[in-house]
């Protein structure tokens, strides 16, 4: 692969290590850490803050431009299933895409606008893996708030040096291809910022962007403004004859169904989470979200079985 793009950086201020009192040694800029109405920050050009963000954002795309799995959706499914493929291949390059400014889905509430957040066993493994207290019901666990969930994954997630975010970024369509025994395959995302996808009616042609992968993992969630994207794609390219759509709630139905079923739909992508009620036709479970974690754990698990019993090449599956 070609070494990623340096954009120069021009009169930018070396990094400060900035101390509480007096002038920092190494740049000889005047600091002051002093809350009585002294406080001085380490001079700055406005030039600087966007030079600082520009370069490692489109070195970050133009690295990412060849990934090794892509997760569309940062909610519980696809923030869970990041965490495993991060913590068990360190060796990956995985790329989250996310529509929303604010990754975290469904999962920054428990239901009805209620913030705890109930799990049900055997999944509160998980939490006490990613070190989330919970307060023990017997079958279920009750998290405080679901945000601690959210933001402790998160932070997790974006802690392992192979994970990168984009949010605000939209997966507008699939790159499906023929692989290398002639079938259909999924081999990448379409994407460009959420903001012109939601415009495209409004304004002139605005071209996506794209990125190569060999294995997709979907977790777009049910049906909504964004939601089962990749499952309703699947329809309209003819890879699936219609949708399943989604049942109502049975929590006891619901979450096995969309553990057991998590898998490679077509190949080349690796459905998740809810959008499985809506590619299958199983049922809703509400504000339960045990499924969730266990089906991304195993969507992580399906990526790494691909990617084991195939041979990759610049992020095509040749073999």
């Amino acid at each position: 692969m070609a070494p990623a793009l340096t954009i120069p950086s021009v009169d930018e201020a070396p990094l400060l290590q900035a101390k509480k009192n007096g002038v920092d040694s190494q740049t000889k800029f005047e600091v002051l850490e002093n809350y009585d109405g002294e406080y001085r920050f380490a001079p700055i050009e406005e030039a600087q803050v966007s030079r600082a963000m520009i370069k490692r954002y489109f070195n970050m795309m133009y690295d990412r431009a060849v990934s090794d799995v892509v997760i569309i959706g940062a909610g519980s499914a696809g923030l869970s299933c990041a965490y495993h493929l991060a913590k068990s291949r360190p060796d990956l390059k995985i790329t989250i895409l996310e529509a929303n400014v604010a990754p975290g889905g469904g999962a920054w509430l428990g239901g009805q606008l209620m913030t705890p957040m109930v799990v049900r066993k055997p999944a509160d493994r998980f939490l006490t893996e990613l070190g989330v207290p919970f307060e023990d019901e017997g079958a279920f666990v009750v998290i405080k708030h679901a945000a601690l969930f959210t933001s402790t994954i998160l932070s997790k997630v974006l802690s392992f040096p192979n994970v990168v975010m984009m949010n605000a970024t939209a997966v507008e369509d699939l790159i499906i291809r023929e692989d290398y025994q002639g079938k259909q395959r999924v081999a990448g995302v379409v994407t460009n910022w959420t903001l012109v996808a939601l415009n495209h009616d409004t304004q002139s042609c605005m071209d996506p962007n794209v990125i190569t992968a060999p294995v997709i993992v979907t977790a777009t969630g049910h049906d909504g403004p964004m939601g089962a994207f990749s499952a309703k794609r699947l329809v309209s390219t003819g890879l699936l004859k219609e949708l399943g759509n989604m049942r109502g709630l049975d929590m006891n139905r619901a979450e096995p169904a969309i553990v057991n079923g998590t898998r490679e739909v077509v190949p080349g992508l690796i459905m998740t989470g809810m959008e499985l009620s809506e590619h299958d036709g199983s049922n809703r479970m509400g504000p339960t979200f045990g499924a969730m974690f266990a089906s991304g754990i195993k969507a992580a698990k399906e990526a790494i079985r691909v990617l084991d019993t195939h041979q990759v090449v610049n992020g095509k599956i040749v073999a």
